[in-house]
């Protein structure tokens, strides 16, 4: 399976930590950076909406917000295109899923193909912020004799939405972003996808949530604790995996890119793995916890660059509880 190629695209509404501060709600940018590491999230909804409202009412923002999740995906999958040298008719087939849907019904897929005008079977594979990898570990896994040459594969994610800006706990977290990634079985792209892996512990689905018309909450600590083992077991697994298939070649070849949770997190993980400071790419800082969008969006923000590296390590955890992982390399 090839990747042929990533995009990305932010909102261009920014809250910042000042700007949380403004909100009278007992933190200040010197808290949330101690804390997180975020200095800066994009939002679909105007400043001026969180600032008189607080988002009181999650349904409200549905109305507030000035972009879609539909809209939002299709500019990351525009750039994506764009980058491939494809068109939308190209496409075959329309992957989404992330952490927030604007509908139940229909699939994210159809309404992001509806504004790209593609006509092709389209369907959600969603697992919350770890839905990027779940995406790509179901389609290695089927025939691909039966995949069209292209797949779009979306990660639309606008939670500010759901998040309540009373709780400094979880504000400060959340921005938004979208992704969009294009897949092949056997047209060559730039990346190869040489590894997937998924898995989950359901009996901790409710230690993250977001219920329908309500708000983000998550247990914060027990979510953290999860989130460090299993990114670290994922990129273990995925080293070995990379060494097993090139046995010349060393670890420091292999670049970590991490679920944008928070930088505090990502970095006990970078610690705890001995991963060297230049193999650590990430965009948290600025760009906030993007959900599913997060991994994708870091590489598509350094796409064709040579700090990419030969080889990346995937490792998302989300609600569920999952985490999954993908070993890219060079093709």
């Amino acid at each position: 399976m090839y990747l042929n190629a990533l995009g990305h695209f932010h909102p261009k509404n920014v809250i910042d930590n000042a700007f949380l501060a403004s909100l009278g709600i007992g933190t200040t940018d010197e808290w949330i950076t101690d804390r997180v590491g975020i200095h800066a999230r994009h939002t679909v909804l105007p400043l001026s909406y969180i600032k008189e409202t607080k988002n009181a009412d999650p349904r409200a923002a549905i109305e507030a917000a000035e972009m879609s999740n539909a809209e939002t995906g299709a500019e990351a999958a525009k750039l994506a295109l764009e980058r491939a040298g494809l068109k939308p008719s190209d496409i075959g087939m329309v992957v989404c899923g992330g952490c927030s849907p604007d509908e139940c019904i229909p699939a994210e897929a159809n309404r992001v193909a509806e504004v790209l005008d593609i006509d092709a079977p389209c369907l959600d594979i969603s697992s919350a912020c770890s839905s990027f990898c779940a995406q790509l570990h179901m389609l290695d896994s089927m025939r691909p004799e039966r995949l069209p040459n292209f797949v779009l594969v979306v990660n639309p994610e606008n939670s500010t939405r759901v998040v309540d800006y009373n709780d400094r706990s979880s504000c400060v977290l959340w921005g938004d972003g979208s992704s969009a990634a294009i897949i092949s079985p056997r047209e060559k792209g730039p990346w190869r996808i040489t590894h997937t892996l998924l898995r989950g512990d359901p009996s901790g689905a409710d230690k993250v949530k977001v219920p329908r018309h309500g708000y983000f909450t998550q247990q914060g600590a027990a979510v953290q604790t999860f989130a460090i083992k299993r990114t670290g077991e994922v990129f273990g697994d995925l080293e070995k995996r990379f060494l097993e298939l090139n046995p010349t070649k060393s670890r420091r070849g292999l670049t970590f890119v991490g679920h944008q949770a928070n930088l505090r997190m990502l970095e006990v993980v970078k610690s705890r793995c001995e991963i060297e400071d230049n193999r650590h790419i990430y965009n948290v800082d600025r760009r906030g916890n993007t959900g599913a969008a997060g991994a994708p969006s870091v590489i598509s923000e350094r796409w064709g660059q040579a700090e990419l590296g030969e080889a990346i390590a995937v490792c998302v955890v989300g609600s569920g509880l999952t985490w999954a992982g993908a070993l890219l390399e060079k093709a």
